[in-house]
């Protein structure tokens, strides 16, 4: 059973590696903290960029030779495989830790796993210490791997005029931007949410097929190493990616002001669209924020 020493490290672990979502996919954002003998902290890191060090070789740099005998505490399964990185799995080993805690095993490991290889290896390992929590950070990348698409969220404003685009000048659009790995927009064309992240740059889609394939263009994005999706656009622009129950989160803004109205236009729904489920509300500056996510499937 983890200590509570250890449990401390594994929430550390799983913030750290929020300071990489938008930049590390297709790989998912995973964090590793090192705790010596006396369960103090000796090292830590995350993955930052895809194609550069995991969190278990940050961690371990930092540890330097104090690594020997430690307790890696970290969000996933180390890797088990070789790719443009080393193993995270065999830099364990070969650093002589005595001890891997783990939140959430790999479903992408292979052969035995990372897991067995460290038990093979004469490591005691211990798996699924604060699981929930890590899904936090992991979640939408496990979903994504799952579904074998983007987990899509779609911002937009309930006004008098209708169901509008979130104006991208807004701080709060900015911040899930920040959070995406790229966005789509209402004219087809897909931009990184932080340019420079994937080598990407602007991959121009038919606007032809915006509303008469979202299910293509879902999966296309997929391939292309998109895990979290920001669609940017009005209901003209969402309601395709609706129907087909590809939107998985929505953050409505309506604004702020007047405790007594009359809409002015009908609209379709006067708030989340049918089939979400509110998570989340939030006073802004000239907003109110509601976030909801779609009910599972019955």
């Amino acid at each position: 059973m983890a200590t509570l020493m250890e449990a401390a490290a594994m929430r550390r672990a799983i913030a750290l590696p929020a300071a990489g979502i938008g930049t590390t996919s297709p790989n998912p954002p995973v964090g590793c903290v090192l705790l010596d003998q006396e369960g103090r902290v000796i090292g830590e890191g995350y993955h930052e960029r895809k194609g550069e060090a995991h969190a278990e070789t940050h961690a371990l740099a930092a540890a330097g030779g104090q690594a020997r005998g430690a307790t890696a505490v970290v969000t996933l399964e180390p890797c088990n495989h070789e790719g443009r990185t080393p193993a995270c799995r065999q830099a364990l080993i070969d650093a002589k830790v005595a001890r891997v805690v783990i939140a959430l095993l790999d479903p992408t490991s292979r052969s035995d796993g990372g897991a067995a290889t460290l038990r093979a290896a004469g490591i005691d390992v211990e798996a699924g210490v604060l699981a929930a929590e890590a899904r936090v950070i992991l979640g939408p990348w496990l979903t994504a791997l799952e579904r074998q698409r983007p987990v899509i969220t779609w911002p937009y404003v309930v006004s008098a005029g209708g169901i509008e685009a979130a104006p991208g000048e807004v701080d709060d659009v900015r911040l899930l931007r920040l959070n995406a790995d790229a966005v789509l927009h209402a004219d087809g064309s897909v931009t990184e949410a932080v340019p420079g992240s994937h080598g990407a740059g602007i991959l121009r889609l038919a606007n032809s097929t915006l509303g008469a394939a979202p299910v293509a263009i879902a999966a296309s994005l997929y391939q292309g190493g998109v895990r979290r999706l920001l669609l940017a656009g009005d209901l003209s622009t969402a309601e395709p990616f609706l129907t087909q129950r590809l939107i998985d989160r929505v953050s409505a803004y309506l604004p702020d002001g007047c405790p007594s109205r009359t809409p002015g236009r009908v609209q379709p729904w006067p708030q989340v669209p049918p089939g979400f489920t509110i998570i989340a509300a939030a006073r802004l500056d000239g907003f109110v924020r509601i976030d909801a996510q779609r009910d599972a499937l019955p």
